[in-house]
């Protein structure tokens, strides 16, 4: 099965329709009508795409076991087909799609079983995903390419040439990924004047998002967050909240982390931990709905 450990929980909903074909007009009037011998087609059907629907990742080997928190089937007739729409809700780490398409199928076939008596020539038509809602392949961003990006390292033997940074690179490729191009990167030691002209720098020359790693723990030297603190105009306490929740389920000391985040004027900046697992583990949290601020901007913008 893939490995689903790193993702957050989400809204996500699946709509899957399949179709069974009769030959008939008589066949159609006995399902409206509820005479179909075997019983009633409709009610029958349902009840067996719902238990298809939570029986999904017993059936199919790669899919996950998850909590199907809403699921409806829907029937329409056209001609000589009956359409069976088939949506699944929940609140997980992955998709439901599957779930949705195996409810669908399992209710045509169900149809076809009592159908088959009454009409030789009844068939199963096409099974197919029609909605896919929730996570992050459903959210398209081009406008995150105009962004422009720092990353800035806190450590003072990364800037003495001590150690070599692993954790601003990362964090820079992890940027990137998101769909960011323009990226700025600095290393400046842990020391209050650096780092503050550091984000002076940015701002004048109007940065969207600016990232701190390091000097969010509890060490002496570890002062990012008291220097950066007084440029923040608009704090956002949710950000870093979610960042320490998220970590805190996977390395329990996570909670130690002192980072902060908000708005300088028009600047996001957010000050992530130091080590290299703390930074993937805090970009897989905020990213990409921390970048949802800057289309709220633009959208204040244009109104």
């Amino acid at each position: 099965m893939v490995d689903i450990t790193a993702k957050s929980p989400t809204l996500r909903k699946a709509i899957a329709l399949a179709t069974v074909k009769v030959s008939n007009e008589n066949t159609i009037m006995m399902v409206e009508q509820r005479q179909v011998p075997k019983g009633d087609v409709f009610e029958f059907a349902r009840a067996s795409a719902l238990l298809a629907i939570k029986k999904t990742g017993d059936m199919i080997p790669d899919c996950h076991p998850l909590p199907v928190e809403y699921a409806n089937v829907r029937y329409s007739l056209s001609d000589l087909q009956i359409f069976i729409e088939v949506e699944v809700h929940t609140i997980y780490k992955t998709g439901v799609e599957v779930e949705a398409m195996h409810g669908a199928s399992v209710a045509a076939l169900v149809i076809y079983d009592m159908l088959k008596p009454v009409d030789k020539q009844v068939e199963i038509g096409g099974i197919r995903l029609l909605e896919k809602q929730g996570g992050k392949s459903s959210e398209s961003r081009p406008w995150v390419e105009q962004l422009q990006a720092a990353v800035v390292v806190c450590s003072d033997s990364v800037a003495q040439g001590i150690k070599s940074d692993v954790s601003g690179r990362l964090l820079v490729e992890l940027l990137e990924k998101q769909g960011l191009k323009d990226i700025r990167y600095e290393v400046v030691p842990d020391e209050a004047r650096a780092i503050a002209s550091a984000v002076e720098q940015c701002l004048s020359a109007e940065i969207d998002l600016l990232v701190f790693t390091g000097g969010t723990g509890l060490s002496e030297r570890d002062i990012t967050p008291e220097t950066v603190a007084p440029y923040i105009t608009k704090h956002i306490p949710g950000i870093m909240e979610t960042s320490r929740q998220y970590g805190q389920q996977r390395v329990k000391t996570a909670m130690l982390s002192r980072g902060i985040s908000g708005f300088a004027g028009r600047t996001l900046i957010l000050t992530l931990p130091g080590s290299p697992g703390a930074v993937r583990e805090s970009i897989t949290a905020l990213f990409p709905q921390v970048l949802h601020v800057f289309q709220v901007r633009e959208n204040k913008r244009h109104d």
